[in-house]
Formats: C-alpha cells, structure tokens, sequence
C-alpha cells in the first residue's frame, strides 16, 4: 500500500507543472485526498484536497486561482496542475489520502521555483 508521487523539477517564475500521485495497493477512488507542501524549516501545509464522494474541492488562500487538484479514478492518480508559479511555491509536495481511521502519505516530490 503506497502513494507515489512524480512531476517534480525546476521550473521559472510564471510557469506550470503537473504533479501526480499513483496509489498502489488500495483504491483511490474511496479516499479523501489532498496535496501538502513543505517548505524548509516550516511546517507542512495544506495546498488543496479533493472528496472521495462528490469531488468537492478547497484550496488554501495563497493558491486559489493558480493550482487545480483533480482525480483520474480508473487510474487510481491524484493530480495537481500548478500554474503562474512563484519562488514562493517552492517546497517539498507530499500526496496523502485518508479514509475513516486509515491514512497514508506519499515520499514526497521537489517543486523548485526558480530563475
């Protein structure tokens, strides 16, 4: 049972790129799912999720308007699209999934916004 996430890089100010996050082990498709990101020496943060029923989803403020979190369920992959990217999206994007008392995180993938 894991999360594995991919689409990490550099990238320039103003640009885009997609993450996803390819569950293995369980179906995706049941749980709550929601991208953190972390920066160095700060806590982790909530980015965006998405619900397993309804595909309802929320956004922190500093993202509204610029990122998209979506759900591919036949294959079982969580995505986020990153757009107009700043130095201050820079950090470490963590996938998690959560489901009544089981949660799981992903490893983690390098965002790194840079000229």
């Amino acid at each position: 049972v894991q999360l594995v996430e991919s689409g990490g890089g550099l990238v320039q100010p103003g640009g885009s790129l997609r993450l996803s996050c390819a569950a293995s082990g369980f179906t995706l498709s049941r749980y709550d799912m929601s991208w953190y990101h972390q920066a160095p020496g700060k806590e982790r943060e909530l980015v965006a999720a998405i619900t397993s029923v309804g595909g309802t989803t929320t956004y922190a403020d500093s993202v509204k308007g610029r990122f998209t979190i979506s759900r591919d369920n036949v294959k079982n992959t969580v995505y986020l699209q990153m757009s107009s990217l700043k130095p201050e999206d820079t950090a470490v994007y963590y996938c998690y999934a959560k489901r009544n008392g089981f949660a799981i995180w992903g490893q983690g993938t390098q965002v790194t916004v840079s000229s």
